[in-house]
């Protein structure tokens, strides 16, 4: 999922949604909405409802279907696919034309998340305390977070590091961070999504303890390594992405072989209506 767009829960729904930094504005999924409003989990089903209720409203005239834009979002299959997003004003709008008992509900929490990315601008504890309540809703211990939030540091510094050493594309650090991820794991984002059986959701957020610790230690030691050998660029960035990540390898397999356990596992964390796997 891009860096500018991100899930939020609705009592425990994904709801996913983009941050305009233009317009400083959240731009949330359409039919995510709708299926809150309708309580219709098929996704195919409710976007048939936004469908006919998109041809009416036109038909209507009405000049809410108009301030919907579109964008491409993580699908349910995991792919990036075109989808309509509207601001909060426009959802706010757009509810009223759905007979719903969960209208209002959804009025007061799209009030509430829709304008705290300014507010985060301006006081990022806000941003941290928000992602703490948002894992400890989904089950999370307190280790497993101060794990994932200290992960998220080390990223973050990694990120810094190629952004001020001309790593410049999205599509560049995603493909440094698989070169990273594969070399300790031995399986790329993608093959490790699909051993715990995910699609949209972050991989991260669905790691072990363990898998956490080595994804870190990869990231650390990757960082490190290219601050040593002064790297600028994506192609020299390579290089310490694959020996920071062969650090964490050797490490994991050293702790397999005396443990006997495998640190790569298929257990995931999804959401109680997802077939729930515990974490272990």
């Amino acid at each position: 999922m891009k860096k500018d767009q991100s899930i939020v829960l609705f009592k425990q729904k994904q709801i996913r949604r983009n941050w305009n930094s233009k317009k400083e504005l959240w731009y949330f999924s359409v039919i995510d909405i709708i299926s809150l409003l309708t309580e219709q989990a098929d996704y195919k089903k409710a976007k048939t409802y936004w469908t006919t209720l998109k041809n009416r409203l036109k038909n209507e005239g009405s000049e809410v279907v108009t301030k919907c834009d579109r964008l491409k979002m993580m699908a349910m299959d995991g792919k990036m696919r075109e989808t309509d997003i509207a601001d909060v004003k426009t959802l706010l709008r757009l509810i009223q034309s759905v007979p719903s008992k969960k209208a209002e509900p959804i009025k007061l929490w799209l009030a509430k998340v829709g304008y705290e990315r300014i507010q985060e601008t301006t006081d990022p504890e806000k941003s941290i305390n928000r992602a703490r309540t948002n894992w400890q809703s989904m089950g999370r211990n307190k280790k497993w977070i101060q794990q994932r939030m200290m992960g998220q540091e080390v990223r973050n510094k990694l990120t810094d590091y190629w952004k001020d050493n001309e790593v410049r594309k999205k599509q560049e650090y995603a493909i440094l961070t698989n070169i990273i991820h594969k070399e300790w794991s031995d399986l790329s984002i993608r093959e490790h999504k699909n051993l715990k059986e995910l699609k949209r959701e972050n991989l991260r957020d669905h790691m072990t303890d363990a898998e956490l610790v080595f994804t870190t230690l990869a990231e650390l030691s990757t960082r490190q390594i290219a601050e040593s050998m002064k790297t600028k660029g994506f192609n020299k960035n390579k290089i310490p992405a694959k020996k920071g990540g062969k650090v964490a390898k050797n490490a994991r397999i050293e702790l397999e072989q005396k443990t006997g356990k495998k640190i790569i596992t298929k257990n995931n964390y999804k959401l109680p209506e997802n077939n729930r796997k515990k974490l272990k």
